[in-house]
Formats: structure tokens, sequence, C-alpha cells
């Protein structure tokens, strides 16, 4: 099999399992902490608010992007298959190719900085580079068979995950909040849990008791509220349904 055929395949393959990610790296997280520095995780208000900065700005960058686009070309594509019914070229799309993966990086960046281990950070960023490179590359296959010189000639001028060039093109839609609180009320209650159940094993791997710092217990709550406000919204009434998006 030629290589460009087993890196489509292989990205592919990824794509359909990325919700296992998260699995992996926490629990990658949760055995750095415990072999690593103890003392480096103690509790610092400041810093941890920081690394949970950090994850929201990810979900900023995901909220920029799944707030402009139209049905069928950004969020979660729950088939497990590409989906693109246009080609995004305006937006976020106009500085960046793949700025859904760019806010995952950060979301999950935060948490990794939690941990304050150099190194489990440097393999983190090379895990990510690899994994999602390969992602990356099968949707630039299917988005090239697609869209053909539309999307080469979108692509010379707009890098894949670090912009270099900030020639911005406003989006054609208009932000749709209720589109951004369909897609991504799960990513942003799941920034929470996360840093929750890490705070949860870092206080056990210092004190031998299962318990959460309180100002993780009063962020889980506020974000778990918000979770259950917007996910009964969505199961019971057709208030975020946006017609095209």
């Amino acid at each position: 099999m030629a290589l460009v055929h087993e890196l489509e395949n292989s990205g592919n393959w990824l794509f359909k399992r990325r919700s296992w990610l998260p699995v992996f790296m926490i629990i990658a997280g949760i055995i750095a902490m415990y072999l690593g520095n103890r003392q480096a995780i103690l509790f610092s208000m400041q810093n941890e608010l920081i690394f949970l900065g950090v994850s929201i700005f990810g979900q900023i960058i995901r909220v920029l992007t799944v707030g402009f686009t139209p049905k069928n070309t950004s969020g979660r594509n729950t088939n497990d298959i590409q989906i693109a019914d246009q080609l995004n070229v305006t937006g976020i799309y106009s500085l960046v190719r793949h700025p859904l993966y760019l806010g995952n990086f950060f979301m999950w960046l935060g948490p990794v900085l939690f941990l304050r281990s150099v190194y489990f950070t440097v393999i983190f960023v090379l895990f990510y580079w690899l994994y999602y490179e390969r992602i990356m590359f099968a949707e630039e296959q299917f988005l090239r068979k697609k869209f053909g010189d539309i999307y080469d000639k979108w692509s010379e001028n707009v890098r894949a995950f670090i912009p270099y060039s900030f020639k911005f093109i406003p989006a054609n839609l208009p932000f749709s909040i209720k589109n951004v609180l369909k897609m991504e009320y799960n990513s942003f209650v799941n920034i929470f849990v996360t840093f929750a159940l890490i705070d949860i094993f870092r206080n056990y791997f210092l004190s031998n008791r299962i318990y959460m710092t309180k100002m993780w217990i009063y962020l889980l709550i506020s974000a778990f509220l918000i979770w259950v406000v917007v996910r009964t919204i969505q199961k019971h009434t057709k208030w975020l349904e946006v017609e095209g998006r």
C-alpha cells in the first residue's frame, strides 16, 4: 500500500476512535502524577485557574468555529464519517484550516499543565501532533477529492494548525449562540469534569483521602448546572434548532 493511502486509512481509523483519546489522556496523566513529584502538584489557586484558562481558551476557539459555520461542516460528526456539504474558507477558517483541533489542543493542554511535569507536557504535544496529523491528513484528502482546485488554492494561503497570516475574512453567516449551545455543552462540562477528576487523584496521592478541593467543587457544580439546563432545553424543546445549522 502506498504511503499516502496508508496515512489516509490510519487517519480515518483514528477519526472514528477519536472519542477514546480523552480516556487514554486522563489515565496517562493520573499515572504520571502518581509517579512524579508529589510536592509539585500541591494546590495553587492562581496556577490552577491559569490552567483552567488555557482550556477555556481552547473552548473559545471551538465556539468561534461552531458559531459561524453551517450544518455538516464543523463539529461532531456522529456517524463517524467525514462530512462536508461545503468548504469553509471564511471566519476562523481564513486563519487556520483545522480550528477545532487547535481548540481541542488547548482544551487538553490545561489538564496536562495541571500535572506540573515538563516531560509529560512534551510527550503530550508530540502524541497530539502524531495523532491528529493523520486525522488532518485523511480529512484533507477527503476535501481535496470533493472540492479539488478550490481546496488547493485555499490551503496554499492558510496554514493547517498554526496561523501565520492574519488576513481575516468575515464569516458568511451570523454568529449563532444557539448552535454553540447545542454543539458544545458537552465539551464545556467535560473540561471541569476532567480537572475535578485529576484533583481527586491529586488529593488522594498527597493525603490518602478521597476528596475534592473546594474551588473545584464550586466550579464543577456551576458547570454541571449549566449542562443540565442546556441539555434539558436540547432534549425537550426545539429552541436550539437553527435552520441550516
